[in-house]
Protein backbone atom coordinates (compact mmCIF):
# COMPACT_ATOMS: atom_id res chain seq x y z
CA UNK A 1 0.00 0.00 0.00
CA UNK A 2 1.26 3.75 -0.77
CA UNK A 3 -0.03 6.77 -0.46
CA UNK A 4 -0.91 9.33 -2.70
CA UNK A 5 -2.36 13.12 -0.63
CA UNK A 6 -4.15 15.41 -1.86
CA UNK A 7 -2.14 17.55 -0.78
CA UNK A 8 1.83 18.11 0.74
CA UNK A 9 2.30 16.37 3.50
CA UNK A 10 3.37 19.24 5.22
CA UNK A 11 0.04 20.93 4.64
CA UNK A 12 -1.99 18.16 5.79
CA UNK A 13 0.19 17.74 9.33
CA UNK A 14 0.02 21.70 9.92
CA UNK A 15 -3.46 21.35 9.49
CA UNK A 16 -4.24 18.14 11.32
CA UNK A 17 -2.37 19.61 14.33
CA UNK A 18 -4.44 22.60 14.00
CA UNK A 19 -8.55 21.08 13.87
CA UNK A 20 -7.13 18.60 16.40
CA UNK A 21 -5.43 20.87 18.45
CA UNK A 22 -8.42 23.13 18.70
CA UNK A 23 -11.06 19.99 19.41
CA UNK A 24 -8.44 19.11 22.41
CA UNK A 25 -8.69 22.45 23.57
CA UNK A 26 -12.27 22.49 23.55
CA UNK A 27 -13.05 18.95 25.26
CA UNK A 28 -10.64 19.95 28.23
CA UNK A 29 -12.82 23.08 29.03
CA UNK A 30 -16.23 21.93 27.93
CA UNK A 31 -18.71 21.58 30.91
CA UNK A 32 -20.93 18.74 30.34
CA UNK A 33 -20.63 15.15 29.30
CA UNK A 34 -23.18 15.81 26.09
CA UNK A 35 -20.73 18.85 24.78
CA UNK A 36 -17.13 16.32 25.97
CA UNK A 37 -18.86 13.59 23.76
CA UNK A 38 -19.41 16.05 20.80
CA UNK A 39 -15.58 17.20 20.59
CA UNK A 40 -14.24 13.67 21.07
CA UNK A 41 -16.35 12.67 18.21
CA UNK A 42 -15.21 15.52 15.92
CA UNK A 43 -11.35 14.76 17.29
CA UNK A 44 -12.36 11.56 15.29
CA UNK A 45 -13.33 12.79 12.44
CA UNK A 46 -10.03 14.89 12.02
CA UNK A 47 -8.38 11.88 12.31
CA UNK A 48 -10.30 10.11 9.91
CA UNK A 49 -10.33 13.71 7.45
CA UNK A 50 -6.24 12.78 7.48
CA UNK A 51 -6.81 9.20 6.44
CA UNK A 52 -9.08 10.11 3.42
CA UNK A 53 -6.75 13.14 2.70
CA UNK A 54 -3.92 10.88 2.52
CA UNK A 55 -5.39 9.01 -0.21
CA UNK A 56 -4.42 4.93 0.59
CA UNK A 57 -3.87 3.00 -2.55
CA UNK A 58 -2.93 -0.35 -3.49
CA UNK A 59 -0.44 -0.21 -6.48
CA UNK A 60 -1.37 -1.60 -10.27
CA UNK A 61 -0.47 -5.08 -10.50
CA UNK A 62 0.61 -5.62 -14.04
CA UNK A 63 0.96 -9.02 -16.24
CA UNK A 64 3.84 -9.77 -17.39
CA UNK A 65 5.33 -8.86 -21.32
CA UNK A 66 3.17 -11.25 -23.76
CA UNK A 67 4.51 -12.97 -26.79
CA UNK A 68 2.31 -13.22 -29.91
CA UNK A 69 2.60 -16.56 -32.45
CA UNK A 70 0.76 -18.30 -34.74
CA UNK A 71 0.10 -21.72 -32.48
CA UNK A 72 -2.44 -22.58 -30.20
CA UNK A 73 -0.89 -25.61 -27.22
CA UNK A 74 -3.59 -26.87 -24.76
CA UNK A 75 -1.92 -28.34 -22.50
CA UNK A 76 -4.50 -31.30 -20.62
CA UNK A 77 -2.74 -32.41 -16.98
CA UNK A 78 -4.02 -35.84 -15.58
CA UNK A 79 -4.61 -34.84 -11.88
CA UNK A 80 -6.12 -37.29 -10.40
CA UNK A 81 -4.33 -39.40 -7.26
CA UNK A 82 -1.93 -41.22 -8.98
CA UNK A 83 -0.52 -38.24 -10.37
CA UNK A 84 1.19 -38.52 -7.05
CA UNK A 85 2.59 -41.78 -7.19
CA UNK A 86 6.12 -41.51 -6.52
CA UNK A 87 7.82 -43.18 -9.03
CA UNK A 88 9.73 -39.73 -10.27
CA UNK A 89 13.05 -39.34 -10.43
CA UNK A 90 14.64 -40.23 -6.65
CA UNK A 91 11.10 -41.43 -5.36
CA UNK A 92 9.79 -38.07 -6.26
CA UNK A 93 5.59 -37.72 -6.70
CA UNK A 94 4.75 -37.44 -10.65
CA UNK A 95 3.48 -34.41 -10.21
CA UNK A 96 7.08 -32.85 -10.37
CA UNK A 97 7.64 -34.09 -13.46
CA UNK A 98 4.32 -32.85 -14.82
CA UNK A 99 5.39 -29.02 -13.73
CA UNK A 100 8.71 -29.29 -15.04
CA UNK A 101 7.52 -30.21 -18.23
CA UNK A 102 5.09 -27.41 -18.41
CA UNK A 103 7.95 -25.23 -17.76
CA UNK A 104 9.38 -26.33 -20.62
CA UNK A 105 7.09 -26.15 -22.74
CA UNK A 106 6.01 -22.81 -22.02
CA UNK A 107 9.55 -21.85 -22.95
CA UNK A 108 10.42 -24.07 -25.77
CA UNK A 109 7.42 -22.74 -27.54
CA UNK A 110 7.89 -19.19 -26.45
CA UNK A 111 5.19 -17.34 -28.43
CA UNK A 112 2.61 -19.69 -28.44
CA UNK A 113 -0.69 -19.26 -27.17
CA UNK A 114 -1.49 -21.43 -24.34
CA UNK A 115 -3.88 -23.09 -22.22
CA UNK A 116 -4.29 -25.28 -19.28
CA UNK A 117 -6.83 -28.08 -18.65
CA UNK A 118 -6.49 -30.69 -15.83
CA UNK A 119 -8.96 -33.33 -14.80
CA UNK A 120 -9.95 -35.77 -12.28
CA UNK A 121 -13.65 -36.58 -11.07
CA UNK A 122 -14.61 -33.40 -13.65
CA UNK A 123 -12.38 -31.47 -16.21
CA UNK A 124 -11.32 -28.12 -15.60
CA UNK A 125 -9.47 -24.93 -17.99
CA UNK A 126 -7.46 -23.65 -15.30
CA UNK A 127 -6.16 -21.06 -17.29
CA UNK A 128 -8.09 -19.73 -21.20
CA UNK A 129 -5.91 -19.53 -23.96
CA UNK A 130 -3.65 -16.44 -23.39
CA UNK A 131 -0.27 -15.25 -24.40
CA UNK A 132 0.77 -14.51 -21.31
CA UNK A 133 3.32 -17.17 -20.18
CA UNK A 134 3.38 -16.48 -16.58
CA UNK A 135 -0.07 -17.11 -16.35
CA UNK A 136 0.29 -20.66 -17.27
CA UNK A 137 3.66 -21.20 -15.14
CA UNK A 138 2.22 -19.83 -12.24
CA UNK A 139 -1.01 -21.94 -12.43
CA UNK A 140 0.86 -25.34 -13.15
CA UNK A 141 3.23 -24.27 -10.17
CA UNK A 142 0.34 -24.84 -7.59
CA UNK A 143 -0.82 -28.17 -9.17
CA UNK A 144 -2.15 -30.44 -6.84
CA UNK A 145 -4.01 -34.01 -6.84
CA UNK A 146 -7.45 -34.66 -6.33
CA UNK A 147 -8.74 -34.53 -2.88
CA UNK A 148 -8.20 -38.52 -1.91
CA UNK A 149 -11.26 -38.90 -0.01
CA UNK A 150 -13.17 -37.50 -3.13
CA UNK A 151 -11.18 -39.77 -5.42
CA UNK A 152 -14.00 -42.44 -7.23
CA UNK A 153 -11.38 -43.84 -9.94
CA UNK A 154 -9.89 -42.53 -12.61
CA UNK A 155 -10.74 -42.68 -16.77
CA UNK A 156 -8.41 -41.59 -19.20
CA UNK A 157 -11.09 -40.20 -21.29
CA UNK A 158 -12.27 -37.70 -18.80
CA UNK A 159 -11.40 -34.21 -20.30
CA UNK A 160 -12.35 -35.80 -24.12
CA UNK A 161 -15.61 -34.00 -24.15
CA UNK A 162 -14.74 -31.11 -22.73
CA UNK A 163 -11.87 -30.62 -24.54
CA UNK A 164 -13.53 -31.18 -27.93
CA UNK A 165 -15.77 -28.05 -27.05
CA UNK A 166 -13.07 -25.82 -26.37
CA UNK A 167 -11.10 -26.81 -29.85
CA UNK A 168 -14.38 -27.19 -32.17
CA UNK A 169 -15.27 -23.10 -30.97
CA UNK A 170 -11.58 -22.21 -31.18
CA UNK A 171 -11.55 -23.43 -34.81
CA UNK A 172 -14.76 -21.67 -35.29
CA UNK A 173 -13.41 -18.54 -34.02
CA UNK A 174 -10.03 -18.95 -36.11
CA UNK A 175 -10.09 -21.41 -38.56
CA UNK A 176 -6.62 -20.66 -40.09
CA UNK A 177 -5.19 -21.27 -36.66
CA UNK A 178 -2.99 -24.38 -35.35
CA UNK A 179 -3.52 -25.96 -33.00
CA UNK A 180 -1.07 -28.30 -30.32
CA UNK A 181 -2.39 -31.20 -27.82
CA UNK A 182 0.06 -32.14 -24.88
CA UNK A 183 -1.76 -34.86 -23.06
CA UNK A 184 0.09 -35.53 -19.74
CA UNK A 185 -0.90 -38.50 -17.67
CA UNK A 186 -0.06 -42.09 -16.95
CA UNK A 187 -2.47 -44.21 -18.56
CA UNK A 188 -4.12 -45.73 -15.56
CA UNK A 189 -7.88 -46.38 -15.88
CA UNK A 190 -9.30 -47.56 -12.65
CA UNK A 191 -13.05 -46.53 -13.90
CA UNK A 192 -14.95 -50.16 -15.10
CA UNK A 193 -16.17 -48.70 -18.01
CA UNK A 194 -13.80 -48.81 -21.36
CA UNK A 195 -12.19 -45.46 -22.39
CA UNK A 196 -13.97 -43.84 -25.22
CA UNK A 197 -11.79 -43.08 -28.69
CA UNK A 198 -10.02 -39.65 -29.13
CA UNK A 199 -10.55 -40.32 -32.78
CA UNK A 200 -12.82 -37.49 -32.96
CA UNK A 201 -10.51 -35.09 -31.61
CA UNK A 202 -7.75 -35.64 -34.54
CA UNK A 203 -9.13 -33.13 -37.21
CA UNK A 204 -8.91 -30.59 -34.46
CA UNK A 205 -5.49 -31.08 -33.44
CA UNK A 206 -2.16 -30.31 -35.83
CA UNK A 207 0.02 -31.41 -33.32
CA UNK A 208 1.73 -32.36 -29.88
CA UNK A 209 2.50 -35.06 -28.00
CA UNK A 210 1.55 -37.73 -25.45
CA UNK A 211 3.79 -37.03 -22.40
CA UNK A 212 3.86 -40.76 -20.01
CA UNK A 213 4.54 -40.54 -16.34
CA UNK A 214 5.33 -43.33 -14.18
CA UNK A 215 6.78 -46.68 -14.21
CA UNK A 216 5.60 -50.31 -14.38
CA UNK A 217 6.88 -51.10 -10.78
CA UNK A 218 4.78 -48.21 -10.07
CA UNK A 219 5.17 -46.13 -7.14
CA UNK A 220 2.84 -45.73 -3.86
CA UNK A 221 0.62 -42.67 -3.74
CA UNK A 222 0.38 -40.38 -0.52
CA UNK A 223 -3.25 -38.73 0.58
CA UNK A 224 -4.21 -35.35 -0.16
CA UNK A 225 -6.45 -33.58 1.95
CA UNK A 226 -6.04 -30.29 0.57
CA UNK A 227 -3.72 -28.66 3.11
CA UNK A 228 -0.87 -31.27 2.02
CA UNK A 229 1.55 -28.16 2.61
CA UNK A 230 1.06 -28.03 6.16
CA UNK A 231 1.44 -31.80 6.60
CA UNK A 232 4.20 -33.20 9.35
CA UNK A 233 3.02 -36.68 8.61
CA UNK A 234 2.91 -38.10 5.47
CA UNK A 235 -0.59 -41.20 4.73
CA UNK A 236 -0.55 -43.35 2.08
CA UNK A 237 -3.80 -43.89 -0.17
CA UNK A 238 -4.66 -47.63 0.82
CA UNK A 239 -6.09 -50.79 -1.17
CA UNK A 240 -9.06 -51.85 0.57
CA UNK A 241 -8.85 -54.94 -1.21
CA UNK A 242 -5.86 -56.19 0.40
CA UNK A 243 -5.60 -53.75 3.25
CA UNK A 244 -1.77 -52.65 1.71
CA UNK A 245 -0.73 -49.30 -0.05
CA UNK A 246 -2.22 -48.59 -3.12
CA UNK A 247 0.22 -48.95 -6.24
CA UNK A 248 -0.05 -47.17 -9.25
CA UNK A 249 1.62 -48.44 -12.16
CA UNK A 250 1.60 -46.46 -15.79
CA UNK A 251 0.13 -47.75 -18.49
CA UNK A 252 1.92 -46.87 -21.76
CA UNK A 253 -0.25 -49.60 -24.01
CA UNK A 254 -3.45 -46.94 -23.00
CA UNK A 255 -1.27 -43.77 -23.45
CA UNK A 256 -0.28 -44.93 -27.23
CA UNK A 257 -3.06 -45.76 -27.82
CA UNK A 258 -4.19 -42.01 -27.27
CA UNK A 259 -1.47 -40.85 -29.27
CA UNK A 260 -2.26 -42.88 -32.01
CA UNK A 261 -5.94 -41.70 -32.01
CA UNK A 262 -4.70 -37.78 -32.11
CA UNK A 263 -2.54 -38.30 -34.72
CA UNK A 264 0.55 -37.58 -32.35
CA UNK A 265 3.50 -39.39 -30.77
CA UNK A 266 3.78 -40.66 -27.20
CA UNK A 267 7.02 -40.02 -25.26
CA UNK A 268 7.51 -41.60 -21.81
CA UNK A 269 8.76 -38.78 -19.45
CA UNK A 270 11.85 -39.33 -17.11
CA UNK A 271 13.75 -36.82 -14.78
CA UNK A 272 16.65 -34.83 -16.73
CA UNK A 273 15.50 -36.34 -20.13
CA UNK A 274 14.84 -33.68 -22.71
CA UNK A 275 11.50 -32.73 -24.32
CA UNK A 276 12.82 -31.66 -27.91
CA UNK A 277 11.65 -34.62 -29.66
CA UNK A 278 8.31 -33.28 -28.24
CA UNK A 279 8.15 -30.10 -29.56
CA UNK A 280 10.50 -30.63 -32.86
CA UNK A 281 8.76 -29.70 -36.02
CA UNK A 282 6.37 -26.97 -34.09
CA UNK A 283 7.12 -23.91 -35.33
CA UNK A 284 5.82 -20.63 -33.96
CA UNK A 285 5.42 -18.76 -36.22
CA UNK A 286 6.60 -14.83 -36.00
CA UNK A 287 6.51 -13.44 -32.70
CA UNK A 288 5.06 -10.08 -31.48
CA UNK A 289 6.34 -8.64 -28.30
CA UNK A 290 4.25 -6.57 -26.20
CA UNK A 291 4.99 -5.17 -22.84
CA UNK A 292 3.03 -5.83 -19.67
CA UNK A 293 -0.72 -4.28 -19.10
CA UNK A 294 -0.79 -2.11 -16.23
CA UNK A 295 -3.85 -2.63 -14.13
CA UNK A 296 -5.91 -0.53 -12.30
CA UNK A 297 -4.85 0.85 -8.64
CA UNK A 298 -7.37 -0.20 -5.86
CA UNK A 299 -8.64 2.64 -4.27
CA UNK A 300 -8.83 2.85 -0.12
CA UNK A 301 -9.91 6.21 0.74
CA UNK A 302 -13.79 5.41 1.11
CA UNK A 303 -12.68 2.72 4.01
CA UNK A 304 -12.04 5.64 6.21
CA UNK A 305 -14.90 7.61 4.23
CA UNK A 306 -17.90 5.33 5.56
CA UNK A 307 -17.58 6.15 9.10
CA UNK A 308 -16.37 10.18 8.35
CA UNK A 309 -19.56 10.77 6.16
CA UNK A 310 -22.04 9.12 9.35
CA UNK A 311 -20.11 11.46 11.87
CA UNK A 312 -20.84 14.51 9.60
CA UNK A 313 -24.41 13.54 8.91
CA UNK A 314 -24.33 13.26 13.00
CA UNK A 315 -22.82 16.53 13.51
CA UNK A 316 -25.20 18.33 10.99
CA UNK A 317 -28.23 16.56 13.42
CA UNK A 318 -26.77 17.98 16.10
CA UNK A 319 -26.36 21.66 14.48
CA UNK A 320 -30.03 21.13 13.06
CA UNK A 321 -31.51 20.18 16.45
CA UNK A 322 -29.62 23.21 18.00
CA UNK A 323 -30.73 25.93 15.40
CA UNK A 324 -34.33 24.43 16.05
CA UNK A 325 -34.13 25.08 20.30
CA UNK A 326 -33.10 28.25 20.11
CA UNK A 327 -35.44 29.65 17.43
CA UNK A 328 -38.36 27.68 20.10
CA UNK A 329 -36.64 29.17 22.88
CA UNK A 330 -36.54 32.78 20.87
CA UNK A 331 -40.29 32.47 20.47
CA UNK A 332 -41.07 31.79 24.31
CA UNK A 333 -39.14 34.89 25.32
CA UNK A 334 -41.24 36.78 22.91
CA UNK A 335 -44.11 35.77 23.92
Amino acid sequence: MILEPVLPIGVLVVLTIALAGFAVWQLTVAKTRRLRLSWVLRVVMVALLLLVALRPVIPATSSGPTAAGGVEVYIVVDTTSSVSAEDWGNAEPRLNGVKADIAQLVDDLAGAQFSLVTFDAAPVQRVPLTTDATAIESAASVLAPEISYYSRGSSIDAPLDFLKGILTDAAEENPGQQRIVYYLGDGEQTAEIAPKTFDELAPLVTGGAVLGYGTSTGGRMASFDGYAADDTEVTYIQDYTTGEEAVSRIDEEALTKIAGELGVNYFHRAAGESLGPAVDGIDVGDVTMSDGTPGSPVELYWIPAIPLGILALLEVAGIAGAILELRSSRRKAQS
